[in-house]
C-alpha cells in the first residue's frame, strides 16, 4: 500500500553517538517503510507512529503465524523530494557533506521502480556536485548507472551491496522481495573499473543460519572477484520491535533455533564469546582474499576528511 506524502525537508541530520563514528552526519530517505521485508530489519521501530495497518492491505504472499509489520506493508512516497532536497542543497550554508541515501530504508525497493524518484534525485547530485553513500539490496540501482557514473567522475561515490546469504531458497525466506543474491554481485561486477567506490556490506551475519564458514568464503571470495574496495559485517542486533518479529519468524520457519537464539541473545547483542570465534573466522577470510576493512580510506582519498577518523563496527560492542 503505498500513502503520497509531502515533506519540508529532505535531509535529517544523524545524531552524534559516543558508541559509533560514522563517516557521514546527512541521511535522505525518500521512501518511508521498505517491501523488502527483510525479517531481521532494524528500523521496524521507525512505523511505530503510523496507524495499524488494515487487514486488507496485506500482501496474499505475507506467511501466517507473523504480526503484519507496518514497515513492510505501508510504505510512504515523499513525492516532493526532489524540491525539498534542491532547497537545501542550494543554500548557502550548505557545505557538501557527505549524504548517505536510504539510511532507513532500500532506495532502490519495488516501489522505485513505479515512482523512480532517484532519477530526480541523482541530477541534483550532480548539479551540486554533492558525494554520496548507497547501499541496497537490488539490482534496480543498475537503471541509473550512469548518472552515478557521472557523479562518481566529479565527486565521491560509494556503492554498497548487502549480501547475508549465497543460498537462494534462504534469501527468500529472510528478504522475500529484495533481488537474489548472485544479482546483487552483479551490481558489482557493474561498477567495477568506475570512479565508483564498491562495497560488500555482510550484515547482518545471522547466528545458526548465515555464520557457516562456508557461506561466508562463499560471499567474501566473490566479494573480492568483483575487486570492492572494502568489505565490512557486523553480528545480528536483537532488539525492540525487531527482536520480537525475528523470533516469531524463527518460530514459524525454524523453530529449533528459537531457544539457541533466546540463549545466544538474553542480551541484545550476541554473546561474546560467540562473537569472538566469529570474528576470528572473518578475519582469517579477510587475509586470504586480501579484502580491507576500512571504508574510510577510500573517501580521504577524495576529500578532506580528517586521518584519524575510523568507522567503528557497533555489532562488536
Amino acid at each position: 500500500m503505498f500513502e503520497e506524502i509531502k515533506v519540508k525537508t529532505a535531509l535529517n541530520r544523524i545524531k552524534e553517538s559516543s558508541r559509533i563514528t560514522l563517516p557521514f552526519h546527512w541521511d535522505l530517505n525518500i521512501y518511508r517503510g521498505c517491501e523488502h521485508g527483510c525479517n531481521y530489519c532494524y528500523a521496524m521501530y521507525s512505523h511505530r507512529y503510523l496507524e495499524k495497518v488494515e487487514k486488507d492491505s496485506f500482501l496474499a504472499t505475507d506467511p501466517p503465524g507473523i504480526e503484519k509489520c507496518a514497515f513492510f506493508q505501508k510504505i510512504c512516497v515523499k513525492t516532493n523530494i526532489a524540491e525539498a532536497l534542491e532547497k537545501q542543497l542550494g543554500a548557502k550554508n550548505w557545505k557538501k557533506e557527505v549524504i548517505n541515501i536510504g539510511g532507513i530504508c532500500d532506495s532502490y525497493q519495488p516501489a522505485e521502480a513505479e515512482y523512480g524518484l532517484m532519477r530526480q534525485v541523482l541530477p541534483l547530485m550532480i548539479k551540486y556536485r554533492n558525494p554520496v553513500i548507497i547501499s541496497t539490496k537490488s539490482d534496480l540501482i543498475l537503471r541509473d548507472l550512469d548518472l552515478l557514473k557521472e557523479l562518481a567522475e566529479l565527486t565521491y561515490v560509494n556503492v554498497a551491496v548487502t549480501v547475508t546469504t549465497m543460498d537462494k531458497k534462504l534469501s527468500t525466506l529472510l528478504e522475500p522481495l529484495a533481488s537474489p543474491p548472485e544479482n546483487r554481485f552483479s551490481i558489482l561486477r557493474a561498477f567495477k573499473g568506475t570512479a565508483t567506490v564498491t562495497g560488500l556490506h555482510m550484515m547482518p551475519i545471522l547466528p545458526f543460519l548465515t555464520d557457516s564458514p562456508q557461506n561466508l568464503e562463499q560471499i567474501l571470495s566473490l566479494a573480492a572477484k568483483c575487486e570492492v574496495d572494502y568489505a565490512l559485517s557486523g553480528v545480528l542486533y536483537l532488539r525492540g520491535d525487531t527482536r520480537k518479529h525475528f523470533l516469531d519468524f524463527l518460530e514459524l520457519n525454524f523453530p529449533e533455533r528459537v531457544d539457541p537464539y533466546r540463549k545466544l541473545y538474553a542480551k541484545r547483542g550476541a554473546d561474546r564469546t560467540y562473537k569472538a570465534e566469529l570474528y576470528g573466522i572473518l578475519n582469517s577470510l579477510m587475509e586470504k582474499y586480501h579484502l580491507s576493512g576500512d571504508c574510510m580510506k577510500p573517501m580521504q582519498a577524495k576529500l578532506s576528511y580528517p586521518k584519524q577518523l575510523k568507522l567503528t563496527d557497533f555489532s562488536k560492542k
